[in-house]
């Protein structure tokens, strides 16, 4: 712990390099480096010739309140267990050198013996009083001073505090961008996985027109590989095309093979999406005369598979560049040239590769039993695929989900309704998950078929076996209407509309308001249509004339799209209350007072995957254009905008000051049961322990104070720990209990069981880029007393 007297004079050590600065060779384990030192010999610090003496008069007011403040968190390192992210490859390249004077070299003993002080004292500190000692010295320090002391940090391995005195340094007056110190800083962060305090500095250098290091370039690549959340894939790809296209370096064959790594790591169907990236990669291995693993070949015929459109040149080319780097096509590579001659229907060149793959005499994948049962069913015999999925049973090979997918996807489309039942009983029973592709396929056959008894009876498997989503009440909806039961798909509409995971969209509105128009109640059919116009829904043209024609008749005035006035209700409001105090961003636009909500969700959750749903539904009319055209809910981004707009202003004011979030001063009057359910579902957990934890974004002691007396004013005692910037609020126990009765019923169902123990993802936006590891931070709570 730092003295507390900041009179206090300097140890003793401060006389000794060896005492003072541990060896660079010999850093802590979790971070130790198996390269010579990075740091030139010039960046060692001397101690001084002439012995320091006391100087607590010197120091005795050099400490004063500041109300600047600079919070930052100490998370841990992300290399540890990266198998390729390996020491040699975070220090294969060099970073410019970085020249310190000695402190024996400054020509007052005074000045030295501060500098001495402050790098004793600054490395204890971790919050705002770390500033104020640093704004207590603004009088005398320099640039070069407080180099001498960010140097000092990186020394000792204290990163963070080498972050902090480089920002402090860019906020005064005498400040010239350093580009050696700004590089030496990045890499330090970068190597022990500090993210984005790594890219501030990075962006730092490119603001000043100044080309990043290629260290800084490589470094921050691999440790966005190295943090498997988010976009961080997306944010290396971007380094990394950068590295090479902005400061035209060369990256060592190392970094090429973890990128593609990372882009062929996710399954196929989310993985092709990478093929543009994979394909970059191979050009600039090739380009500069790299040795090409036989992986990097497998990896893109793998991609190429997976397109839409196939690109059969490009696949022959691949595979004749393989065999002359002198590389043998392995099952994998077999099985993915079956899987892009089956989607194109070439029955001959799958089979003939089949036939390949059975002379190797190893065991037979099932995935190549798929593509023969997609190559059969694309030219027009179905019972042909149905064979052969037997025969993959005689040949006791188990077949797995995908299999059971595809064969009763092909017996549905065939309209082979027994043998599709049939299936699906065989699936369920197996006890394998993932039944909702299934068992849509098998609805969609029975809704083409007028089969609504059926359609019914399964709908009523699925909500037993699975989590339902909204594609499931469409076919079932669409079914009720088409049978002319309007009154029970009246029933299903309004329970999508209340169910927030489930929700309604212009496709189900149009599907009710048909039912209504085709049962002649045009007066419910006339507020499905003024629903749709709030919303701004597309309404079917036929619809819409139908409904003016049935009004006319019944003495009223044509119906005409109505131009709406969007304002937030209610419900709106509280739930982007709650939304911003769990991190929820808004930003001005360019026309004065008007603004922006971006909406961020966090890909590798759950529950913010069920959530972003839910808020594009209910903020639906709010939404640009590009953000309100998507149909299929699983293809909904997980950021997306609002439009820019007057009404945002008042939250803008409340919950930011200078874009940094702050706590309005009425926060305590806005804490209603909704707003305190989406905070829980966007920044909050549930631990193990059964304690819930609310993470606050922006703020401070006092308006965290007024949250919590306003919470005990509603009988929900709680408790409040800081981990950094942050502030955490806890419910533990039968307050917990309390917390969530109040809560519950605005809650989305099935929420709480993708909330509990998922840490990592509490909160969104910034707040879940930054170094903070929330996961520690939960755990810490609880651990409290």
């Amino acid at each position: 712990m730092a003295s507390t007297s900041y009179c206090a004079t300097p140890s003793p050590s401060l006389r000794c390099s060896a005492a003072f600065f541990p060896t660079f060779a010999s850093p802590p384990p979790a971070l130790r480096f198996a390269v010579p030192p990075l740091l030139p010999r010039r960046l060692a610090i001397s101690p001084p010739r002439v012995r320091i003496p006391a100087v607590a008069s010197a120091l005795e007011s050099l400490v004063q309140e500041s109300d600047d403040e600079d919070e930052e968190d100490d998370g841990s390192g992300l290399f540890k267990d990266e198998a390729w992210a390996s020491a040699d490859e975070r220090d294969a390249v060099r970073s410019p050198e970085l020249v310190v004077p000695e402190l024996e070299e400054l020509p007052e003993q005074w000045r030295r013996s501060r500098i001495a002080w402050l790098c004793k004292e600054l490395p204890a500190y971790k919050h705002s009083t770390f500033t104020r000692i640093l704004n207590a010295q603004r009088k005398w320090l320099t640039q070069e001073d407080a180099t001498y002391v960010a140097v000092h940090c990186l020394r000792i391995r204290d990163n963070d505090a080498a972050f902090r005195v480089f920002s402090w340094m860019e906020r005064q007056h005498w400040y010239r961008f350093n580009f050696a110190l700004a590089t030496r800083v990045a890499d330090f962060l970068g190597r022990e996985g500090k993210v984005e305090k790594c890219r501030e500095m990075f962006e730092a250098m490119v603001k000043q027109g100044r080309v990043p290091a290629e260290s800084t370039f490589h470094i921050l690549t691999v440790a966005y590989l190295s943090t498997p959340r988010g976009r961080c894939l997306e944010h290396a790809c971007t380094i990394y095309n950068q590295m090479i296209q902005m400061g035209g370096y060369k990256p060592r064959l190392s970094l090429h093979n973890s990128l593609f790594r990372a882009l062929v790591s996710k399954t196929g169907g989310t993985a092709k999406h990478n093929l543009r990236q994979a394909e970059f990669v191979y050009h600039n291995l090739v380009t500069t005369n790299l040795e090409v693993h036989k992986e990097v070949y497998a990896g893109l015929i793998w991609l190429h598979s997976y397109q839409d459109v196939i690109d059969r040149d490009r696949i022959i080319a691949l595979r004749k560049e393989m065999k002359q780097a002198g590389f043998d096509e392995s099952i994998d590579v077999l099985v993915s040239v079956m899987r892009a001659f089956s989607k194109e229907g070439r029955v001959q060149e799958t089979e003939a590769t089949w036939h390949e793959i059975l002379q190797r005499g190893s065991e037979l994948p099932a995935q190549a039993y798929v593509c023969r049962m997609e190559v059969y069913a694309r030219t027009g015999e179905p019972m042909k695929s149905l064979d052969i999925f037997r025969e993959m049973k005689r040949q006791s090979i188990p077949p797995n989900v995908a299999t059971y997918h595809k064969i009763i996807e092909i017996m549905a489309n065939a309209e082979e309704i027994d043998v599709a039942e049939q299936l699906m009983d065989e699936f369920s029973e197996s006890h394998m998950k993932h039944l909702m592709p299934a068992f849509l396929a098998l609805m969609y056959m029975h809704l083409d078929l007028d089969m609504h008894e059926k359609l019914e009876l399964t709908f009523s498997k699925c909500l037993a076996r699975c989590r339902p989503n909204r594609i499931l009440y469409i076919i079932y909806l669409e079914s009720l209407i088409r049978a002319g039961n309007v009154e029970k798909a009246e029933e299903v509409f309004d329970e999508m509309h209340k169910k927030g995971t489930i929700g309604t969209n212009a496709k189900s509105c149009n599907i009710m308001l048909r039912g209504y128009i085709s049962a002649e109640d045009y007066q419910k059919a006339e507020k499905v249509y003024d629903m749709m116009c709030k919303k701004k829904y597309d309404v079917q043209e036929d619809l819409l004339e139908e409904l003016q024609t049935g009004l006319r008749l019944g003495k009223k005035v044509a119906v005409k799209p109505k131009p709406v006035s969007i304002k937030l209700d209610q419900e709106q409001r509280e739930i982007l209350i709650g939304l911003l105090l769990g991190g929820t961003q808004i930003e001005s636009h360019a026309q004065r007072g008007v603004h922006i909500v971006h909406f961020k969700f966090q890909e590798d959750s759950d529950a913010h995957s069920v959530l972003r749903v839910h808020i594009h539904e209910r903020f639906f009319e709010w939404l640009t254009s590009a953000s309100r055209s998507f149909e299929d809910e699983s293809k909904i981004p997980y950021e997306f905008s609002t439009i820019p707009h007057l009404h945002f202003g008042f939250f803008a004011d409340q919950f930011f000051l200078k874009g940094q979030p702050v706590l309005p001063k009425l926060i305590h009057r806005w804490l209603s049961p909704r707003v305190l359910a989406y905070w829980f579902m966007f920044g909050g957990l549930k631990l193990s322990s059964g304690d819930i934890v609310l993470k606050v974004s922006g703020g401070n002691s006092e308006g965290v104070e007024r949250i919590v007396n306003s919470l005990h004013a509603q009988s929900l005692p709680s408790k409040v720990k800081r981990k950094g910037q942050f502030f955490w609020i806890g419910f533990q126990g039968s307050n917990a209990d309390s917390f969530w009765k109040v809560i519950e019923p605005y809650v989305l169902d099935g929420f709480l069981g993708l909330t509990t123990q998922e840490s990592g993802t509490a909160g969104s936006g910034d707040d879940q880029e930054t170094d903070t590891d929330s996961d520690d931070d939960a755990h810490k709570y609880g651990s409290e007393e």
